[in-house]
């Protein structure tokens, strides 16, 4: 294939793209669409270069899950080759590097990938990142295809380093992960662990952070149990103001309630039995950042009218002292239980509650979330491999759709323990030497049609008798079409509605017999 005028053509729009705002999830799909219509293949990718890892941006053929995934250039030879060299790459069909991608291309079975090419997209002359192409038959590519994903790459490096929105994305970007990474040190959390999605329900979620984070209200995460609320008031931390200083975070639910005074406000020495010294508070150590208070329910009525008065006042005395200490700190606190209902019952004060619920905010369950499970996954999953030393740990197709088909009482946390628990079952089953292992429903151990999921509350009855797979074809179905109805058959609403690509979900509905 040599690049002709016809193909030329097709690279217009994206220099169009230039002066258009775009979210950035629509730039990087039409850049792999343009991609998709030069170059025959099964799979693309645009993945970025992010301190040592290679993060997903846009897949086009590949799993839904491979977006929650970071790949370690280390980890990975063929991405390393990928980016040891200025031009594109085509690997031999029978090269003895191991694919990623192998397991990962959306097909009926998870098949390897025979035929490699990519390239690196070079700003400034350093590589940003990555256009990947796959193909599942060996021969697909030919030499003469370099020369058309040279240009593409060239263009779409261009799109990147000309835009002035992309580099403020870019220089955010650093500025956020090293901001957040100054607070997983003060608060001794492991890194990596950030907020992702790509659900309506998610992205409202992301707006109120964006919202709320700028300012110095008081926020109230409400949440189930599991759902990643200490992730969400650290993103608003991050995002404020205050992000250069820490984020102290605070269990109340295991302060003892002799000691709640001094953990919040510290004490001095001789104060009572043990103070061998003097102690700053929570309160100290987070002056001029913020206060995350987890569980804040669990606060006893005491406690809770001697936090009101420093949240009011900004004073505090450590315990023991007559020293007033004067401290700026901005309250965010979770709960999964509604602080209303509490004041009803009499286990929260009115006032309190006023004070601390000043913006309210909402973290969705998962099972409102869509296919944002197989995004989450890929994140489990991608931890998962490194941890056990494997070249690949995948989902079958039954196992995707019994992720999608359960209801997740124990949210994004018992997803992460039935991938963690599934891929050891999984290695077990298929010997400690595998390299690459692919866990199924049996693996997940997970009901796959349950009754209160989206849907009709006839259909647990009328799936009864049916095999897994035309079970859960059965509900994918049925989720499609009604989505496709309410919007007048409108394919890119539904897509947004189901949290899909639009490309993904026409071939699930091709595979599924839906009509265009």
């Amino acid at each position: 294939m040599t690049t002709s005028p016809a193909d030329l053509d097709a690279l217009l729009p994206l220099v169009d793209d230039l002066s258009r705002e775009l979210p950035e999830f629509e730039r990087y799909r039409r850049l792999l669409g343009t991609l998709r219509s030069l170059v025959r293949c099964d799979a693309s990718a645009l993945l970025r270069l992010d301190n040592g890892e290679l993060v997903p941006l846009a897949v086009d053929g590949l799993t839904e899950d491979t977006l929650g995934r970071r790949f370690p250039v280390a980890d990975h030879p063929r991405f390393a080759a990928l980016l040891a060299h200025e031009g594109p790459t085509l690997f031999p069909a029978d090269s003895s590097l191991p694919d990623p991608y192998d397991g990962l291309v959306e097909a009926e079975l998870p098949l390897d990938v025979h035929d490699c090419m990519g390239c690196p997209l070079l700003i400034d002359g350093k590589p940003w990142g990555l256009v990947t192409l796959d193909a599942l038959e060996a021969g697909r590519f030919e030499p003469s295809d370099l020369a058309t994903v040279r240009a593409f790459a060239s263009l779409a490096a261009a799109t990147v380093s000309a835009a002035e929105r992309m580099r403020g994305l870019e220089r955010s970007a650093e500025h956020e992960r090293a901001r957040a990474e100054g607070y997983r040190l003060a608060a001794g959390q492991a890194p990596g662990r950030v907020l992702a999605g790509r659900s309506p329900a998610f992205r409202r979620l992301t707006d109120d952070i964006a919202t709320v984070a700028g300012s110095d209200l008081t926020v109230l995460i409400r949440g189930e149990t599991g759902v990643g609320k200490e992730l969400v008031a650290q993103a608003i931390h991050s995002a404020s103001p205050r992000a250069d200083r820490p984020l102290i975070a605070v269990n109340c639910a295991a302060l003892p309630e002799h000691l709640v005074e001094s953990e919040l406000f510290g004490h001095v020495r001789g104060s009572f039995s043990g103070a061998t010294s003097d102690r700053r508070g929570k309160f100290e150590l987070a002056d001029h950042g913020t206060l995350f208070l987890d569980e804040v329910a669990d606060l006893s009525l005491a406690a809770q009218a001697t936090l009101l008065r420093v949240m009011q006042s900004g004073q505090l005395q450590r315990v023991g002292s007559d020293r007033e200490h004067r401290v700026n700190v901005r309250i965010v606190a979770a709960s999964n239980r509604d602080l209303a209902d509490e004041v009803r019952a009499g286990r929260c004060r009115a006032d309190f509650y006023h004070r601390i619920s000043v913006y309210p905010l909402r973290v969705p369950a998962l099972r409102e979330r869509g296919n944002d499970v197989l995004l989450l996954a890929g994140t489990f999953l991608e931890e998962n491999r490194g941890r056990l030393g494997l070249s690949g740990l995948r989902l079958a197709s039954d196992a995707q759709a019994a992720l999608l088909g359960w209801t997740w009482p124990g949210n994004v946390r018992e997803l992460e323990h039935t991938i963690g628990r599934s891929a050891l079952k999984a290695l077990s089953r298929q010997g400690t030497r595998a390299r690459a292992v692919t866990l199924s429903a049996a693996d997940l151990d997970l009901p796959v049609v349950q009754a209160a999921a989206p849907g009709p509350v006839a259909f647990a009855e009328e799936a009864r008798g049916l095999s897994l797979r035309a079970d859960v074809d059965h509900y994918e179905r049925s989720l499609i079409e009604r989505s496709l109805k309410r919007h007048a058959n409108n394919w890119a609403a539904a897509a947004r509605e189901l949290g899909m690509d639009r490309a993904n979900l026409r071939r699930s509905a091709a595979r599924l017999g839906i009509p265009r």
